[in-house]
């Protein structure tokens, strides 16, 4: 494929519903877009930015989001630090390997020199729906912290006399009674399926509720490293990124099974 045909573009509050995030395209139809939205305009005075590959033929494939770290929604400390949510290329498998996350890191680690920080980090992991690693250790990020079960915190530090930043103390045994969900709009991921859930409890007669973390303290004090979404049973995280309901039956049936 020829790269001229791929642009990138700063989304805005005023424009992401032309592209959608996450693969949510339809603001009449998904309320996860529209939460979307509704914090991006919150947060876009902040500083928090969103820029997304186009392709002619393919359309939207990917993008990266940051906000300076006093704002992170990721339960970290990173003041002085550009943060780095999500980063991510390619919905079909051809606008993979291209370069093009790279690009968009290098446009992220730009703008952090440009307002004087202290450099730019990030939290990867093995699991599901975050980045992996390799990318930020390719373009000189290295490890300063870790938290259960396979979260990191990289950073690139344009002054190594810098502090680290580092993951806040992640406290779930301080919900020890049922369910709890915890969720944020930064993650529209976050939204689907909670509902669905929260009935699925009830119908299994499980004491549950839904902690909607509002702001960037909130889901820096969340009890799980993911921040913008986990599930606490009885102070233990049982989710630490968005399930379906399905998935959250599933978990509910084997802790019954392991009881019996």
């Amino acid at each position: 494929m020829k790269k001229d045909s791929i642009q990138i573009i700063d989304m805005t509050p005023a424009n992401i519903a032309d592209y959608g995030v996450c693969g949510y395209k339809d603001v009449n139809k998904h309320l996860e877009l529209q939460r979307k939205i509704d914090w991006y305009s919150k947060y876009y005075p902040k500083g928090l930015r969103i820029k997304g590959i186009v392709s002619e033929t393919g359309g939207y494939q990917g993008m990266i989001e940051y906000i300076p770290g006093q704002y992170a929604h990721r339960p970290v400390a990173a003041k002085d630090y550009m943060f780095i949510h999500c980063l991510f290329v390619g919905f079909k498998k051809e606008y993979k390997g291209q370069g093009f996350a790279t690009q968009l890191l290098k446009l992220c680690i730009n703008e952090a020199k440009e307002a004087g920080m202290n450099g730019v980090a990030v939290v990867s992991r093995k699991g599901s729906f975050m980045a992996k690693r390799d990318i930020f250790i390719k373009n000189g990020f290295c490890s300063v912290d870790k938290a259960e079960p396979d979260f990191e915190l990289l950073v690139l530090k344009f002054d190594s006399d810098r502090k680290n930043p580092s993951f806040n103390k992640l406290v779930p045994g301080e919900y020890p009674d049922g369910i709890i969900i915890f969720r944020s709009a930064q993650c529209p991921y976050s939204v689907k399926n909670v509902d669905a859930i929260l009935k699925t409890a009830e119908k299994l007669k499980i004491k549950a509720r839904l902690i909607e973390m509002d702001d960037a303290a909130a889901v820096q004090n969340s009890p799980c490293a993911f921040g913008t979404f986990c599930i606490v049973k009885d102070g233990k995280v049982i989710s630490h990124h968005p399930i379906s309901n399905t998935r959250f039956e599933n978990i509910m049936k084997t802790e019954a099974s392991q009881k019996h």
